[in-house]
C-alpha cells in the first residue's frame, strides 16, 4: 500500500507541475491579435492625402540611369498614365510613388536584357497632378505644386498675393470632399485669425472671392471705386468717400446705374434733397455706379449711361476696411 500511495503522490505532483507550467505560459504568452484596433492605433494609422504623393497625368518626370547618360530623359506623363522611355517603350506610372516607378523601370531594363543591375533615379520636375488650383482675385492665378502638407497662405503667396479687388473670404474645395467646400474668413491682419491658415492638399481648389465694389463717378472730388467688405454703403457715404460733389455737379440729375437680370437700369437719386434730409438716404448694392453729371449742357439718358460705364472702368479702387 505504501508503494501505491507513493506512486499516486508522484502522479499528482507531476500533474500539478504541468498545470502550473500551463498557467505560467498562458500568462506570459501575448494575446492573439484582434481585428479591432484601439482609437490611438487607428489614429496613427490614418494617413493624410499628402503623405503619399503619387504620379499622375501631366507630371514632368526626369529619368536618369547611373553610368548610362544616353538613357537619361525628360518626359511628361500622358493622359493615359504612360511615359515613353528609351529601350523599354511605354511604362505605366500613374498612381505610383516615384520610388515605385524607379523600381519598375529598373526591372524592365534588367528583364529585357539591356542592363545588369541598373540604378535608376526619378525626379519630378513638375507635380502637375499634385498641384493646387489658386483662382479668383490673386495676382497670378494658376496651378501650384503642393509637395507635402501646405497651408492656405503659402499657396496665396505663391500666386503673388491678393489683387486689389480681393474680398475678405476664400473658398477651399478639397478633392477628397468636393461636396462640402470650406469658406475661410479673412481678418484684416492674418495674425489676428491664425485658424484661417487651413491645411491644403494636392488636388484642392482655392478661390479668392471678389469684393463687393461700388463706383462713384462724374462731378465728384475723387471718382473712385470702393470695396464694401466692411458692410453696406449708402449714397451719402459714397459721396463723402469720393470727396463730395463738385461746384458744377447737377445734383438733381444724379442716378444709380445697376446691372440686373434684364440688363442695365437707371434709378434717379435726389441728391439735393438727401443733403437737406428731405428724402432718406439710399443703400447701394455691389457693382452699382453712382453717376453725378455736370450742369453744363443737356445730357440724354443714353449718353449718361455710356459716360458712367466708361468712367467706372477707369477709376482706381479704394479699400474700406473695418
Amino acid at each position: 500500500m505504501s508503494s501505491l500511495l507513493r506512486s499516486r503522490r508522484i502522479v499528482c505532483l507531476a500533474a500539478a507541475m504541468s498545470l502550473l507550467t500551463a498557467v505560467s505560459q498562458a500568462q506570459t504568452k501575448p494575446a492573439e491579435p484582434t481585428h479591432e484596433r484601439s482609437a490611438a492605433t487607428a489614429e496613427t494609422d490614418v494617413s493624410d492625402p499628402d503623405n503619399s504623393l503619387r504620379l499622375g497625368a501631366g507630371d514632368l518626370l526626369e529619368f536618369n540611369v547611373y553610368n548610362v547618360p544616353e538613357l537619361s530623359t525628360k518626359v511628361r506623363v500622358g493622359t493615359n498614365g504612360d511615359v515613353y522611355l528609351p529601350l523599354i517603350d511605354y511604362v505605366h506610372v500613374e498612381g505610383l510613388k516615384p520610388e515605385e516607378a524607379q523600381a519598375l523601370v529598373e526591372k524592365r531594363l534588367e528583364d529585357g536584357g539591356f542592363l545588369k543591375s541598373p540604378h535608376v533615379t526619378v525626379f519630378v520636375d513638375e507635380y502637375q497632378s499634385q498641384g493646387v488650383s489658386v483662382l479668383g482675385e490673386v495676382s497670378k492665378p494658376g496651378v501650384y505644386p503642393a509637395l507635402g502638407q501646405q497651408r492656405l497662405f503659402e499657396l496665396i503667396s505663391a500666386a503673388g498675393g491678393f489683387s486689389d479687388k480681393a474680398g475678405r473670404s476664400i473658398t477651399v474645395t478639397h478633392r477628397a470632399n468636393p461636396e462640402k467646400p470650406d469658406t475661410v474668413p479673412l481678418a484684416r491682419n492674418f495674425s489676428d485669425n491664425p485658424e484661417s491658415n487651413v491645411a491644403v492638399y494636392p488636388g484642392d481648389t482655392i478661390v479668392v472671392r471678389k469684393a463687393d465694389i461700388v463706383y462713384v463717378v462724374g462731378a465728384v472730388g475723387k471718382p473712385s471705386g470702393f470695396l464694401m467688405d466692411s458692410g453696406t454703403l449708402t449714397v451719402l457715404q459714397a459721396i463723402a468717400l469720393a470727396g463730395g460733389t463738385s461746384s458744377t455737379a447737377k445734383l438733381g440729375d444724379a442716378r444709380i446705374i445697376r446691372k440686373g437680370p434684364t440688363g442695365m437700369s437707371q434709378t434717379p437719386v435726389q441728391l439735393q434733397k438727401m443733403f437737406s434730409a428731405k428724402v432718406p438716404d439710399m443703400p447701394m448694392e455691389a457693382d452699382d455706379i453712382l453717376f453725378v453729371p455736370t450742369s453744363t449742357g443737356k445730357i440724354v439718358a443714353a449718353r449718361t449711361l455710356q459716360a458712367a460705364l466708361q468712367a467706372a472702368t477707369a477709376v482706381s479702387v479704394v479699400a474700406i476696411r473695418p
